[in-house]
């Protein structure tokens, strides 16, 4: 290569590292994450709380505190901070999990709503960036002899290489990899809520597939003892020891348990299908595991400090980001008035010679800066900067809004798994007393005492008492399913 041309380029390369070096810093508002009103407890978070606990106006968010290893650790244990699978510990569910999330439509489309996150941000961040190119072409051309024009050949030769660079001087680009990064981030933590969500709807789903499956126990069991009851009355009828009201009123009871078994039996087949599309199949059997008394949940579950909720519950950090990002393009609009510098340049080599191509004054190259300096838009950039304003005023409106959500939502699964376990031990209370009853009415009216009509009554409490004690135990596992995503728990894998 002759010197000369070496040297042109190397002077461009400076060039360029040198104005790339000369970047200044961006314009726009640098983020800070906003103040907002943090509960120092969560309502409803002790057994003796009614009312709001005092709220501090001044409150800010705390940010976790930092291990050696930059890793938050924990301030207090909370029942968000634990694995979905040591929270829901039927091996069943835990495996039907598992296929879910993996086969999920929803998780699935996350996915890739990430991946085309992280695409956007390879694409913006390429702006930051030179771009380079190289090209070559071969032209040849023949003419035979026209008069006293003789004829002629010529082939021309050209290799070059060019590279371009818009300076990025106010931070515009720099800005714009901000907003998509946060945008990436965005929508990592919208896959991880995607996540909890799925393990929430399919644990609570399930655990109303075994409160089908128990109430459907239930209405077997009751309808063929009462089926045997029902016979003996019968019996005793056709002597003449009972009449016939106490045979129409026993097959009352029998007729009722009979009729609860294809509606559960119905009920217990749409929840199969809704759990099999949770799964990523078409509608089928799912496999049991523990039964709805046998499924393991402590009492009293640790709630954590409120200001951890931000670090770990995923739409909050969704809107988050979402908020940097809409910050993020503050200074993209700003960067629109000041001058845009930008440098092209080529080099290569161009002979009529191919042999020649690379000797001689085959050298060619070529320089350029250019600088646009916007005057009069009508408005435009102006607006421009009003419109990207409005827009994180908007994200941060929303931000505080999800905070305030997850705030309602872990107080409501606190009262709600506290008084549903009070409920199910007082429906228990309820049902050891109508069975009591009931055997009472049966010994009363065998004994000639009563009649059948407190049979009737007392059977029918306890039916439904008992149905109502399953209803109880589901709920209350439910709530605890609710308590723990409303905690953002449930994305960590």
């Amino acid at each position: 290569m002759p010197k000369t041309l070496r040297h042109s380029y190397l002077s461009i390369l400076v060039l360029v590292l040198g104005m790339a070096g000369l970047a200044g810093c961006a314009v726009g508002p640098n983020y800070k994450r906003p103040a907002v009103d943090v509960p120092g407890t969560y309502r409803g978070s002790t057994a003796d709380e009614t009312a709001n606990a005092p709220a501090n106006a001044d409150a800010k968010p705390q940010p976790s505190s930092q291990s050696e290893h930059g890793k938050p650790e924990r301030a207090m244990e909370s029942l968000g901070d634990a694995k979905w699978w040591e929270v829901l510990q039927d091996p069943q569910l835990q495996s039907l999990i598992r296929t879910a999330l993996k086969n999920n439509y929803d998780v699935r489309v996350a996915a890739t709503r990430v991946l085309e996150a992280q695409a956007q941000l390879g694409i913006t961040r390429a702006d930051q960036l030179p771009s380079l190119s190289a090209g070559g072409n071969v032209a040849s051309q023949q003419s035979p002899q026209i008069g006293p024009i003789p004829a002629y050949e010529v082939t021309q030769g050209q290799l070059t290489a060019s590279a371009a660079y818009n300076f990025d001087f106010w931070g515009k680009y720099r800005r714009a990899t901000e907003a998509a990064r946060a945008n990436l981030l965005a929508n990592e933590w919208a896959q991880k809520e995607v996540m909890a969500t799925l393990v929430a709807n399919l644990a609570t789903a399930y655990f109303q597939l075994r409160e089908l499956d128990l109430e459907l126990e239930i209405s077997k069991r009751t309808f063929d003892s009462r089926s045997q009851s029902l016979h003996l009355t019968q019996t005793l009828e056709q002597h003449g020891i009972n009449s016939l009201l106490d045979v129409r009123q026993s097959e009352q009871l029998v007729y009722t348990a009979a009729t609860e078994i294809p509606d559960f039996e119905r009920q217990i087949a749409q929840q199969e299908n809704a759990i099999s599309i949770l799964l990523g199949n078409n509608p089928g059997d799912v496999p049991r595991g523990l039964k709805l008394t046998e499924q393991p949940h402590a009492p009293e579950v640790p709630a954590g400090l409120p200001s951890s909720l931000l670090e770990r519950r995923p739409d909050v950090r969704q809107a988050e980001e979402t908020l940097i990002a809409a910050n993020a393009q503050i200074g993209v609009a700003r960067a629109a008035y000041f001058p845009q510098i930008s440098l092209t340049g080529s080099a290569g080599y161009e002979s009529p010679a191919l042999t020649n191509l690379f000797t001689g004054p085959a050298g060619i190259w070529n320089l350029a800066a250019s600088v646009t300096q916007p005057i009069f838009q009508g408005g435009r950039l102006k607006s421009n900067v009003r419109l990207t304003e409005a827009q994180r005023e908007q994200m941060r409106l929303t931000y505080e809004q999800t905070i305030q959500g997850a705030f309602r939502d872990v107080s409501n699964g606190l009262i709600a798994y506290r008084k549903d376990q009070e409920f199910r031990i007082q429906q228990q209370h309820l049902l050891e007393s109508a069975q009591d009853a009931a055997r009472l009415s049966e010994v009363r009216f065998k004994a000639g005492t009563t009649d059948y009509l407190e049979v009737l009554t007392n059977e029918t409490n306890s039916f439904t008492a008992e149905l109502g004690l399953a209803q109880a135990q589901a709920n209350e596992l439910i709530a605890l399913v609710q308590l723990y995503q409303a905690l953002g728990g449930g994305w960590q894998q």
